[in-house]
């Protein structure tokens, strides 16, 4: 018996958002001594790289993973038209109470990416290149107290690699 080939696929799209890093659980003087010039008042913008990786079986009738237009329609309705040229604290209703953080930003953009997918479970990573620098990979949710996850189909090691800070 052979093993069905498995694939990554990754499309790649920039956009361009600004935003402040402040929590409203935390003081201004706390947010001042966390996010330090990043929780300026009028904020600051990013130049986002954003690659959304997919990972599966290649379907022996079609030869793909899953169809490049899906993908590509996916990220269309996600990041271009609910975060481009946005101001992610004012006009994404997610980041009201959610502090903007590039982590969240991919935790945003891979909750919603799975909400546009035929097959949701295919979806392997979110990876944000905020900066050149600075660069968020996010694999799903971590299991909390050893519980897994079925839906996410990830295990601890894999979930979340968090290598960001907006403040270099």
């Amino acid at each position: 018996m052979s093993q069905q080939p498995v694939a990554f696929l990754t499309r790649r799209e920039t956009f361009s958002a600004c935003h402040r890093l402040h929590s409203p659980q935390l003081s201004d003087a706390e947010n001042l001594e966390v996010f330090g010039k990043c929780n300026n008042f009028h904020g600051h913008g990013h130049n986002y790289t954003v690659e959304i990786t997919v990972r599966g079986p290649i379907d022996q009738r079609t030869g793909m993973v899953v169809n490049i237009t899906e993908l590509k329609d996916a990220i269309e309705t996600v990041i271009m038209k609910r975060l481009d040229h946005k101001n992610l604290d004012k006009d994404v209703e997610y980041f009201a109470n959610t502090p903007s953080t590039t982590e969240n930003l991919a935790v945003y953009i891979w909750d919603n990416i799975r909400l546009q997918l035929k097959k949701p479970e295919l979806l392997y990573e979110v990876k944000i290149h905020e900066t050149p620098k600075n660069i968020i990979s996010y694999r799903g949710p971590y299991p909390l107290n050893g519980i897994y996850n079925p839906i996410n189909k990830r295990i601890a090691r894999d979930s979340c690699t968090n290598i960001s800070s907006d403040s270099d």
